[in-house]
């Protein structure tokens, strides 16, 4: 079996690659990391006109795309270096779907071997193993904190569970909740938890800020992460440091932000880049992260490998991530949140939390994250030998 994976293709949709600011992006990093540290070193499937504007000819460009779906087909990928590729593929498989409810097909040069989709994209290469992450089932069982469509989501998982060779996700809390929205098989999904690894590196704090003179909340601002219950709980507890708010505008984020906006105690920073995002997570006296829900809940370990003590709410997956290691609340509770951001004024308890968190963060590296993988592709790999 090692030499079946070493013999064995590997390819990574090249979608989110070398992008920053999501979760999605931080995972496809992360699945690449792991790859490469199991030495999978993997193709990548890449769309050339993926992420780029449409322009002035966009119109004509989405006419062009719906009529190409109108026929089912396969569409064929190319050699470029050493990697796959295929222009319009992304946009094209969300049009087919919508057209035909099925995955577009591809058709890749030269023998089978494993795809990574890194998010549920309804498209599949025939003749591969075509490995799906379902990062949550947030849109069917929250669609109120959702802007996806819950209906078309459904379909589209549904669609993926019926024609992938497998699917991962990034909790248990994530594939329980996966299971029970779509009904699907158990064994088809497995979760695979993620790993990263980070540093606090060398870049500086922005003006104003000093370590451990601040609290951080590290995530988009949209109705699921909670904000307006933390600022509550935040202004009741007598934190006398800042509450720094790090991160973009999502989802009616305008909504929020003229209520963070109005508490003086708030510094919100809507876009900093990776390495002053770890800065700041590494001077921070506490991450408070009390998200209504999550599929995973990233900043928990990125805080928590850095040695930041964590408050982070009670139940699924964020509760399941942070196993023992953090201060727990009901998210739902502004009292319980108040209670528990008030206890992170004593040191003892932080220095506890701290050595805790490491310890937990140690889980989720990148060569953690590839074990998880190997296990998961030497399965499917004797799966598919007893059937052929």
């Amino acid at each position: 079996m090692a030499g079946q994976t070493q013999n064995t293709p590997f390819a990574i949709d090249a979608r989110m690659l070398g992008r920053e600011g999501t979760g999605v992006a931080t995972y496809a990093q992360a699945l690449l990391a792991a790859l490469d540290r199991a030495g999978r070193t993997p193709i990548e499937i890449a769309d050339p006109s993926c992420g780029r504007p449409m322009g002035p000819a966009g119109q004509i460009s989405r006419w062009i795309r719906w009529g190409d779906a109108l026929v089912d087909r396969p569409r064929a990928l190319h050699h470029a270096g050493r990697n796959l590729v295929a222009r319009d593929i992304f946009r094209l498989s969300q049009v087919h779907f919508d057209r035909h409810g099925s995955l577009l097909r591809l058709v890749a040069p030269g023998r089978g071997g494993i795809v990574h989709w890194t998010y549920p994209l309804p498209i599949r290469i025939e003749g591969w193993i075509n490995i799906y992450t379902v990062h949550d089932a947030i849109p069917i069982t929250h669609p109120a904190l959702s802007q996806i469509d819950p209906a078309r989501h459904r379909r589209l998982l549904a669609a993926l569970a019926g024609s992938a060779e497998h699917l991962l996700t990034v909790s248990e809390a994530a594939r329980r909740d996966i299971i029970a929205a779509l009904g699907c098989r158990p064994d088809i999904i497995s979760a695979c938890l993620p790993g990263v690894e980070v540093s606090a590196g060398d870049a500086p704090l922005p003006p104003g800020l000093a370590a451990g003179g601040y609290m951080l909340f590290a995530g988009s601002v949209e109705p699921r992460k909670n904000l307006v219950r933390l600022v509550e709980a935040y202004r009741d507890s007598g934190a006398t440091l800042p509450l720094v708010i790090a991160g973009p505008d999502g989802w009616r984020a305008d909504e929020i932000t003229p209520f963070l906006d109005a508490r003086p105690f708030v510094i919100r920073l809507p876009y900093v880049d990776r390495r002053t995002l770890m800065a700041l997570m590494a001077n921070a006296r506490a991450l408070l992260f009390p998200t209504i829900t999550e599929g995973f809940g990233l900043p928990i370990i990125e805080a928590m490998q850095l040695g930041t003590p964590v408050l982070t709410a009670r139940g699924g997956a964020a509760e399941e991530v942070a196993g023992g290691a953090a201060l727990l609340a009901d998210p739902l509770s502004v009292a319980e949140l108040t209670a528990q951001i008030a206890r992170l004024a004593d040191d003892d308890l932080l220095t506890e939390l701290s050595k805790a968190g490491l310890a937990r963060g140690a889980h989720f590296t990148a060569t953690a994250f590839a074990d998880r993988l190997d296990a998961v592709h030497r399965q499917l790999l004797d799966r598919e030998t007893a059937a052929g």
